[in-house]
């Protein structure tokens, strides 16, 4: 899952992006309004992380030109103020939820889980997806492989989850690295290959197959 996080209190982003990222997501981070509703309508994000008070432009215009302009993205909005208008206004816009600072880091995470959830089952989507025998739970993060589960990492599991969830289709390295890195990311590419060879050993070996100067595709078949 990849999430953006559009927050100006650049200690505050960085905190949360840190433990967003132990979590297992993708996170990207920007500090301005502007640069936010773009990246937000450029980018593909699971859910936008959107504080109120930003330079540029505000929380509510970000949210309400999203909105006006078709995307359906999640948005957990975050603000300093306090009151039933400030709330309001922040659903009015199109915001799916609403957290006032200080809040808990579990509870932020919470949320985050929760809108996600909501939209899976929204789109008429299961956590646990079925490929043959292999088994992927996504809400709980655990794999099986016939009865046996499989213990993987935290980036391990976010590679395969981007695959699980788009098996039968090819995906490009790039895309994988852009989903389960961030667009910061400026190591080696070939890092997507190590994961992919690790899984391949821990899972099975022609499960997730090569297509030779396209990505990888996760078979279907057992």
């Amino acid at each position: 899952m990849r999430l953006l996080i559009v927050e100006d209190e650049k200690r505050l982003a960085l905190s949360l992006a840190r433990g967003l990222t132990a979590e297992g997501y993708a996170v990207d981070v920007v500090h301005d309004g502007r640069e936010g509703l773009h990246q937000a309508s450029e980018g593909t994000y699971d859910l936008v992380i959107l504080d109120i008070m930003l330079p540029g432009l505000n929380g509510y215009r970000v949210c309400a030109a999203l909105r006006a302009a078709g995307h359906e993205v999640p948005i957990l909005m975050l603000t300093a103020k306090d009151g039933e208008y400030d709330e309001a206004e922040g659903l009015d816009t199109g915001a799916d939820d609403y957290l006032t600072k200080p809040f808990s880091y579990v509870v932020l995470v919470a949320r985050v889980k929760a809108l996600l959830r909501r939209r899976g089952v929204g789109a008429g989507a299961s956590p646990v997806h079925v490929h043959g025998d292999l088994k992927v739970d996504t809400a709980a993060r655990r794999v099986f492989l016939g009865e046996d589960e499989v213990a993987l990492t935290t980036k391990e599991f976010s590679v395969l989850e981007h695959l699980v969830l788009r098996a039968g289709e090819v995906v490009s390295k790039s895309d994988i690295l852009e989903h389960v890195w961030d667009f910061a990311y400026d190591g080696d590419p070939n890092i997507v290959e190590v994961y992919v060879s690790t899984l391949r050993r821990k899972l099975r070996a022609g499960l997730i197959r090569t297509v030779r100067g396209a990505g990888y595709r996760l078979e279907t078949s057992p």
